[in-house]
């Protein structure tokens, strides 16, 4: 089944290209069955290119995905054209009011910044409560999934001394989640992060399971059932380039940074990169929203009373 964007959305032709089954409103209408609303609250600077990572992972189940694309109300992003987010984007205040099956949290490039510091921190304080009320599952990727599992839980985050950059092999620790299935004993995924949040740390707080981990890169997949929530720290919906963009933009900005680790092939930056983590991150999301689908209201305003 599809996911369903609008057509002038620019993410509708990348996924069409690709295979990816896409409908607009007008046909999705015909079909006599409740799609799944997942909300995309897009924190990262370059929207368009995040849209197109998650709603490929997304668009790739049996199910029918109507996707919101949701912004800070008050914060302007400087990368992405005023007309595409008055097109496309509403702010959370206009949306708050309105029931989601799921709601994703990307990441943010804000590690430095202590969480209070953060321009939109109350703000985005007032989504991950009103996701307890308004969201039946919600999923909190790297910064996005460290502030939620710092509001909720109160787990902080540490920087780390040089930064966690490439593509690290992670253990399956609980072979038997839903959210793993079909998973493979350990696996790849891409880490770009200055900051971490520790083991021993989660393993202290009330409720939670680490999923997947990693011996070089820490903790990466944690589920949080009192929250109705998953937080992964890594990046499985990068594309087989991003590392690489994040690499060649930092080398022309003559910013001190390593060639990602694992990623090339001999580490040669001259080589293009393989993807060796796509399988695992089109299984991790289908299994989101698998179980989504089985546990969520068939009334979606039924969900959070």
């Amino acid at each position: 089944m599809p996911i369903k964007i609008p057509a002038d959305l620019p993410a509708y032709d990348v996924l069409k290209r690709e295979g990816v089954m896409v409908m607009d409103p007008d046909q999705a209408a015909r079909q006599d069955i409740r799609p799944l609303r997942i909300g995309l609250l897009n924190l990262m600077p370059k929207k368009i290119q995040t849209e197109n990572q998650f709603a490929r992972l997304i668009g790739a189940t049996p199910l029918q995905i109507d996707l919101t694309l949701i912004r800070m109300s008050e914060h302007q992003t400087r990368n992405t054209a005023a007309k595409h987010m008055e097109s496309f984007y509403r702010p959370f205040q206009e949306v708050k009011q309105e029931k989601f099956d799921g709601l994703i949290i990307t990441g943010a490039p804000i590690e430095h910044l202590a969480f209070p510091d953060v321009t939109y921190w109350d703000e985005l304080r007032e989504v991950m409560d009103w996701t307890q009320t308004n969201v039946h599952s919600t999923f909190g990727v790297c910064w996005g999934g460290m502030a939620m599992i710092n509001h909720f839980h109160g787990v902080k985050k540490h920087m780390l001394d040089a930064k966690a950059f490439g593509c690290f092999r992670h253990r399956n620790l609980a072979p038997a989640s839903p959210y793993l299935r079909g998973f493979s004993d350990d696996c790849v995924i891409p880490v770009s992060r200055w900051t971490e949040m520790r083991q021993s740390e989660i393993d202290a707080a009330t409720g939670l399971t680490t999923l997947l981990g990693s011996e070089e890169a820490g903790p990466c997949l944690v589920e949080d059932p009192g929250h109705r929530a998953l937080y992964i720290f890594n990046h499985f919906e990068y594309d087989s380039d991003t590392l690489k963009q994040e690499y060649d933009r930092d080398v022309a900005a003559g910013t001190p940074i390593n060639v990602p680790m694992n990623y090339y092939p001999e580490d040669d930056p001259s080589r293009t990169p393989l993807n060796r983590w796509r399988s695992h991150a089109h299984l991790l999301y289908g299994n989101w929203l698998t179980e989504v689908y089985q546990d969520t209201p068939y009334d979606i305003d039924a969900i959070g009373t």
